[in-house]
C-alpha cells in the first residue's frame, strides 16, 4: 500500500517540479528581458532638461519666468521646496507606500483589480507616483493592457536610475494642472499668487487634487468640481491620520481661487537682457531686490497715471558702496505701446539739464576756488558769445555758492566751468566709468554744464553714487558678481562731502520733507527731459521723465516731475536710513566772515571763454511783444484779469510803468503783472537801476 502512494505521488512531484521550474524560467527570462530592454530602451528622462527658465534676484527669489519653448509652464522646484504637508498630502493620497516599493506597488494593483471586478468599474487606481511619472515622460492616449505594462516597466525603468527624491522632485515639475500649467510650482503660484513652500492646508489639498483631472478640476473653469475634489482629498488624509479630522471642516470652508495670476514679470528689460546674454543657461541671478523692484515699478505706474499716453518714465535705484543695481525699472510698463514701453530708457543718452552742476561745484572745491558761503555773480554775462539764462529769466545778483547750487543758478555754475575747464570735467567723468555724448564734432565747451552732452540715467546715477560713497564710484552692475574694476574717484572726499552738505539742504517737494535725502534734479533744453537724483548714506535713486521719441513736453520740469517721483520712491522702498558720510579731513563749515578774502567773492579767472568785463546791456519787454494784442480774461466782479510782463538783459532792480503812471516799488525780478482798468491800447515801460528804458505798445482786448 505505502509502495502505491509513492507511485502515485510520483507524477504529482515531477509536474511540481516542472512548474516550478517552468515559473523559474519565466522569472528568469523575465529578468533577462527587462535587462534586455531596459538596455536598449531607456525611459525619456532627458526631457526633465525642458524647464521655464527663469531669472531670480540676489536672494534666490523668483522675478520673472519664461514659457518652454512649446508654451508650458515647467518651473524647477526640489521638494524641500515645496510645503511639507503637501507632500505628506500626495503620499497618502496618491502613493502611501511610495518610500518602499520598486516603482511598481503590487498590492495596490492586485486591490484596483479586484475592485474593478467587483464593482464593474474603477473605483480606486493602481498606478504608483513613479508610474504616473512614466506616463508624463511619455504620455499615451490610448488606455489599453500594453499601455499600463509599458507603464510599469518604465516605472522599474526609472527607479533603478533615479532616487526616490528625484523621481519626487521630477513629477512636482510635471504633473498637470491645467492649462499650460505643469508642476506645483507653477500651479501655485498661478493659483495662489506665491510660492509653494508656505501653502495652507486647503492650497495643499487642492493642488494634490487637480493632477488627477486637471482640466475638468480646474478652479478657475470649473469651482464646483475642484472642490469637491479637493475635499475628497482632505476627507481621506484625515482617515489616513495625516491631518486631524477637525482640520477637515476648517479646510474645507475656504473657497477655491477663481481666476489665474499671471506669472511674476518683474524687471522684464533686464530680464531679457539677461536672457538675451546667455541662452545656455535655465537660470539667471541679477543683483535686485525682488520688493525693492516690485515697489518701484508701482511707483512708476502710478507716476503716469495723470500724465499724457506718450510720456514714459525710469529709474534706477544702486548701492553706492559697490555700485550693484537694487532695482531698475526701464518703463512703467513693457507692453503699453503709447509709451514705447519696450523701450529701456535708463540706458536712452539723452540730454541732463542742470543735474551735472554738483560736480561743477565739486571740481571747484578741489581747486580751492569758492567754499560754501563764497559770494558769486549770479548777473547776464557773455562768454564768449555764450550767454546762460536762468530757467525762469530772474537773476539773484550776488549770491553765496550754496544758495547757488540749491537754486540751480546757471549763470554760477558756468562761471565755475569756465574756471575749471570743461576738458577736465569729462575727463573727470571718463576717470569715473562714464562717457559723455558729445554733438558729432564738437568740441567740449560751456554748454555742457547746462545740459549741453548727453548722458544715460544709469550713467548718471553712477556719478551720483561717488557723492554718497564720499567721492569714490564703481560701475553699476545687476548681477551679484563685481567686475574687475574697482572703485574710481569722481570728486576728492572733501569736495564731495561739500556738495552731499549743500544739497541735503535743498527743499524738499511739498508733502515730502520727511524723507532725508540730498538731491538735484534737471531739465534739459525745450522741456524734454526731467530728472531728479537723491542719495543717502549709501543708496542713490535716480529718476527720468521724458518722451522716448525724444519729443517736447510742455511745462515738464525736473522739480515738478521728477522730484516728486524721487521723493514718492524713497518714502514707499523702507530702506534702512542711512546718514551720509562723515565730514572728511579739511571739510569744515565755514562762515564767509571766517573765510580767507581771497575766499569771500569769487572772482573769474581770464580765459579764452570770458570777456574782461560782461557788456550789460539794455533792458528790453520780451512779453507782451510789441505791437501785439492780447486778450484777457474777467474774473467774477468783471474786472480785467492782470496781464503778465517780462523784462530781458538790463540790470535789476526795475521799475515799471503802464501809460505813464509808476506801477509799484522797485524789484530784482524779471517778471511783473499790472491790472488794467480797461481795453484799448496801452505803453508798458521798464527803466532798470543805470536808467536805461524800454517801452512797447499793446493793444488789449476785453476776454469773456
Amino acid at each position: 500500500m505505502c509502495n502505491l502512494n509513492k507511485m502515485a505521488m510520483t507524477p504529482l512531484i515531477r509536474a511540481g517540479l516542472l512548474a516550478g521550474l517552468g515559473g523559474v524560467f519565466t522569472i528568469t527570462l523575465g529578468v533577462v528581458g527587462f535587462f534586455w530592454f531596459d538596455a536598449s530602451n531607456p525611459p525619456p528622462l532627458a526631457e526633465r532638461a525642458e524647464i521655464s527658465r527663469e531669472v531670480v534676484d540676489a536672494d534666490d527669489k523668483l522675478l520673472r519666468a519664461f514659457a518652454t519653448p512649446e508654451g508650458r509652464w515647467r518651473l524647477r522646484v526640489r521638494p524641500d521646496e515645496v510645503d511639507k504637508e503637501f507632500l505628506d498630502l500626495l503620499i497618502a493620497y496618491e502613493d502611501q507606500r511610495f518610500w518602499q516599493h520598486p516603482g511598481v506597488d503590487v498590492l495596490a494593483l492586485v486591490r484596483a483589480a479586484g475592485q474593478l471586478l467587483t464593482n464593474g468599474r474603477i473605483v480606486s487606481g493602481g498606478s504608483t507616483i513613479t508610474m504616473q511619472l512614466a506616463r508624463l515622460l511619455e504620455p499615451r492616449k490610448e488606455r489599453t493592457l500594453a499601455a499600463k505594462a509599458l507603464q510599469i516597466v518604465r516605472a522599474l525603468q526609472i527607479e533603478r536610475r533615479l532616487s526616490k527624491t528625484e523621481i519626487l522632485q521630477l513629477y512636482l515639475m510635471r504633473a498637470p494642472y491645467g492649462g499650460n500649467l505643469e508642476g506645483v510650482r507653477a500651479a501655485s503660484l498661478a493659483y495662489f499668487g506665491r510660492e509653494p513652500k508656505g501653502l495652507t492646508l486647503a492650497q495643499a489639498a487642492l493642488l494634490v487634487a487637480l493632477p488627477q483631472s486637471p482640466e475638468r478640476r480646474r478652479p478657475d473653469r470649473h469651482a464646483d468640481a475642484a472642490q469637491k475634489a479637493r475635499d475628497t482629498v482632505l476627507r481621506r488624509a484625515a482617515l489616513s491620520g495625516v491631518i486631524a479630522a477637525s482640520e477637515v471642516r476648517r479646510a474645507s470652508s475656504r473657497a477655491v481661487p477663481a481666476r489665474r495670476f499671471a506669472l511674476p514679470a518683474l524687471a522684464p528689460h533686464l530680464a531679457e537682457r539677461a536672457l538675451k546674454a546667455d541662452l545656455s543657461k535655465s537660470k539667471h541671478r541679477l543683483s535686485l531686490k525682488r520688493e525693492l523692484q516690485r515697489t518701484l515699478e508701482q511707483v512708476a505706474r502710478q507716476a503716469v497715471l495723470e500724465r499724457n499716453a506718450n510720456v514714459s518714465l525710469a529709474l534706477v535705484l544702486a548701492d553706492a558702496t559697490d555700485g550693484t543695481v537694487l532695482a531698475e525699472v526701464g518703463a512703467p510698463a513693457y507692453l503699453d505701446a503709447a509709451r514705447s514701453g519696450w523701450v529701456d530708457m535708463t540706458r536712452a543718452v539723452r540730454s541732463p539739464g542742470s543735474a551735472l552742476k554738483p560736480f561743477i561745484y565739486g571740481l571747484a572745491f578741489e581747486e580751492g576756488l569758492v567754499r560754501p558761503e563764497t559770494l558769486i555773480d549770479d548777473r547776464p554775462s557773455d562768454f564768449a558769445g555764450y550767454r546762460p539764462q536762468n530757467f525762469d529769466l530772474n537773476y539773484q545778483g550776488e549770491v553765496s555758492v550754496r544758495r547757488a547750487l540749491q537754486l540751480s543758478l546757471n549763470v554760477p555754475a558756468i562761471h565755475l566751468l569756465e574756471a575749471v575747464g570743461p576738458q577736465r570735467l569729462l575727463s573727470r567723468f571718463r576717470q569715473a566709468g562714464v562717457d559723455m555724448s558729445l554733438p558729432k564734432g564738437g568740441a567740449p565747451g560751456l554748454a555742457i554744464g547746462l545740459g549741453g552732452a548727453g548722458i544715460s540715467l544709469r550713467g548718471l546715477v553712477q556719478l551720483y553714487a561717488g557723492l554718497a560713497n564720499g567721492g569714490e564710484t564703481s560701475t553699476l552692475v545687476a548681477t551679484p558678481q563685481r567686475g574687475t574694476t574697482g572703485p574710481r574717484q569722481v570728486l576728492k572726499p572733501a569736495a564731495a562731502w561739500h556738495v552731499t552738505d549743500i544739497l541735503s539742504g535743498t527743499p524738499a517737494p511739498a508733502g515730502f520733507q520727511d524723507v532725508q535725502i540730498a538731491y538735484k534734479t534737471g531739465t534739459s533744453y525745450g522741456y524734454r527731459d526731467a530728472w531728479a537724483v537723491g542719495y543717502d548714506g549709501r543708496h542713490v535713486l535716480g529718476v527720468w521723465v521724458g518722451r522716448p521719441d525724444n519729443g517736447p513736453v510742455p511745462g515738464l520740469t525736473g522739480r515738478t516731475a521728477a522730484a516728486p517721483v524721487l521723493f514718492d520712491a524713497f518714502s514707499q522702498l523702507g530702506l534702512e536710513a542711512a546718514a551720509f558720510k562723515p565730514a572728511p579731513a579739511g571739510a569744515l563749515r565755514l562762515s564767509r566772515g571766517d573765510l580767507p578774502l581771497t575766499l569771500q567773492r569769487f572772482r573769474a579767472p581770464q580765459t579764452r571763454f570770458a570777456q574782461a568785463k560782461a557788456p550789460e546791456l539794455a533792458p528790453k519787454i520780451v512779453y507782451p511783444p510789441k505791437g501785439a494784442q492780447v486778450e484777457l480774461g474777467r474774473s467774477a466782479d468783471g474786472t480785467l484779469m492782470p496781464l503778465a510782463m517780462k523784462v530781458q538783459e538790463g540790470r535789476p532792480p526795475f521799475r515799471w510803468l503802464a501809460n505813464g503812471k509808476v506801477l509799484a516799488d522797485r524789484t530784482r525780478k524779471r517778471m511783473a503783472t499790472w491790472s488794467p482798468k480797461g481795453a484799448g491800447f496801452s505803453t508798458l515801460t521798464v527803466i532798470d537801476a543805470v536808467g536805461r528804458a524800454a517801452s512797447v505798445e499793446v493793444y488789449l482786448v476785453s476776454g469773456p
